[in-house]
């Protein structure tokens, strides 16, 4: 198992800690928990070590035509200063990972791709990568730390630093005295940011931003709201809404591929999957009773005919309902009723819009 740049300040506060991705992470902190975390991000702010998540270099000559060549987005579409959310898929249309692309130049690109995924990524991106293409796992080069929050801007300004950033634009500033990117993105549905400091600094910044959480009311969070947080949103996780045998067209992320480009990993399959239409697609359902739905339980409809599992289960804080993602049929259409085998016992749930909250990454 290995640990963050953070692990001493976690086992500190004694944290809950499990596996993610191999890595040890906090799951919550004590005299908080899951939804006083999920409330302060919400609400005010909170911030969340995301050390465990990979960091990829790609540079060299040829850069950024070589990775759009591999990725679904079109990094034609944003500017050096910019990043981009994107999958990387095999020949099959299935996904072996989504990430974020920092653009700093054609020449000089930087990848945040999830943690068990990153080796699956760079040896990929290794194996068909040109002469004078350089790709270097970075995982424990450097920490990320999401700051996420109506009040995530005051944090940042509170460093003389000017918060008033593009959602998805980056910029290299000095937070602690320590040199970082700092990136208008999150997982949380909320207005954020995340930090990307050298790995031997993480601690002093984390240390600072956690005094100037405090006059504000924000909370250190830990990964069990940040799951909460990020599944009223309808952001998929990688292993749960997408995955090798779960397709971006299924995923509902076509809007993440650049249709546009003539070739890129997967293409034709996804072309092909596309055009033919019947296929299963990722879904919200809202509990109308107390059921909690998990991920792995079956979704039935008024017939009790199985039409799709449950990919993402839990309690939303914010509607004080039981939430899901599912992979369900797509004969099924927003507003239907459709019922959840949660342990035996038939729970009733509604197809809804997503996002199940609204949206304020903007």
């Amino acid at each position: 198992m290995k640990n963050s740049p953070l692990a001493d300040r976690h086992i500190q506060l004694s944290a809950k800690l499990a596996d993610f991705g191999g890595w040890l992470m906090p799951i919550e902190y004590p005299g908080a928990g899951v939804l006083a975390e999920h409330a302060a991000v919400r609400e005010k702010v909170g911030i969340f070590d995301v050390s465990h998540l990979g960091k990829v270099s790609v540079t060299g000559s040829g850069a950024l035509t070589f990775l759009n060549s591999i990725f679904t987005n079109d990094l034609n579409r944003i500017s050096d200063g910019q990043a981009q959310y994107t999958l990387h898929c095999d020949s099959s249309g299935g996904v072996i990972d989504d990430l974020i692309v920092y653009r700093n130049s054609d020449s000089d690109l930087f990848l945040i791709p999830n943690a068990s995924n990153t080796s699956d990524v760079v040896g990929d991106l290794i194996a068909k990568a040109p002469s004078g293409i350089k790709i270097e796992n970075q995982h424990q080069s450097f920490g990320v730390i999401a700051v996420q929050g109506p009040l995530s801007k005051d944090v940042i300004e509170s460093f003389g630093v000017n918060p008033e950033m593009d959602y998805m634009a980056f910029a290299h500033v000095t937070i602690a005295g320590c040199a970082l990117i700092l990136c208008r993105t999150g997982y949380t549905g909320e207005h954020g940011y995340e930090l990307v400091p050298r790995w031997e600094e993480t601690g002093k910044v984390w240390d600072a931003l956690v005094a100037a959480i405090a006059p504000l009311g924000g909370l250190i969070c830990g990964l069990g709201a940040r799951d909460t947080l990020r599944t009223e949103m309808g952001y998929p996780l990688h292993g749960h809404e997408l995955s090798l045998s779960i397709t971006p067209v299924q995923a509902a992320a076509t809007w993440a591929i650049g249709w546009d480009k003539e070739n890129f990993s997967g293409s034709q399959a996804l072309r092909d999957e596309k055009s033919k239409g019947a296929h299963p697609r990722i879904r919200a359902l809202v509990s109308q009773d107390r059921g909690i739905p998990r991920a792995g339980m079956d979704v039935k409809n008024s017939s009790g005919e199985i039409i799709g599992v449950v990919t993402s289960g839990t309690f939303s804080p914010t509607l004080k309902k039981g939430i899901a993602l599912a992979l369900i049929s797509n004969v099924v259409k927003l507003g239907d009723q459709v019922v959840i085998d949660v342990r035996g016992r038939e729970c009733l749930a509604e197809v809804t819009k997503l996002p199940l909250v609204n949206s304020n990454v903007r």
